[in-house]
């Protein structure tokens, strides 16, 4: 779908020199001399660099829209990783650097994520906002630490640490949020 160059906002995707660009931040500019112009941070999609670009607004440009999927997590081998369509049970395989250093230790055996495609190629793989991981390994309490703001480092079952409340033990089941890792809540199971 072509937009002129105007219309740009944070989030869209456009593709521009022949590569998927995110518009990270806009800025209408009207210079004193001259037309007005849209100053676009573009970030790419694939490779994370990042451009600045001036779109005039007699420009068109095309913008992209992602198709996003319900897959199912299945298996790792080396460093690819296999997930099921839900609808039509194809399988894709997808790398490391796709899902994120953070996610991978979140994947867990038929967990679904979502995953955004464009023209059938994969470009990014959404966890879900939590994880329920019980503790392997959790320091022994400090007599006299208040629980209200202490926390204590603990060792999840798929080996990440993270810091803890005082009141949560070897075994215990917690919630545990795919984006930074850091603890939630004890689990309700």
């Amino acid at each position: 779908m072509k937009i002129n160059g105007n219309a740009i906002r944070p989030g869209n995707i456009i593709e521009h020199k022949d590569r998927l660009w995110v518009a990270v931040k806009t800025q209408h500019t009207k210079p004193g001399k001259g037309g007005a112009f849209m100053q676009v941070e573009l970030k790419d999609i694939q490779t994370g660099t990042k451009l600045n670009e001036r779109f005039r607004a007699d420009e068109m440009v095309e913008r992209v829209r992602l198709e996003q999927r319900q897959h199912m997590y299945l298996f790792t081998e080396g460093d690819k990783f296999t997930f099921m369509d839900q609808q039509n049970y194809e399988q894709v395989e997808i790398d490391a650097d796709l899902i994120g250093e953070q996610s991978v230790p979140f994947l867990q055996e038929n967990m679904l994520v979502d995953i955004e495609f464009h023209e059938g190629t994969p470009l990014a793989v959404s966890l879900p906002d939590t994880v329920i991981m019980e503790i392997t390994e959790a320091d022994a309490v400090v007599k006299g630490q208040t629980a209200s703001s202490s926390y204590k480092p603990a060792m999840l079952e798929n080996g990440q640490r993270i810091m803890v409340p005082p009141h949560i033990a070897t075994g215990t089941r917690v919630v545990v949020n795919t984006d930074d890792g850091s603890y939630v809540e004890r689990a309700k199971d």
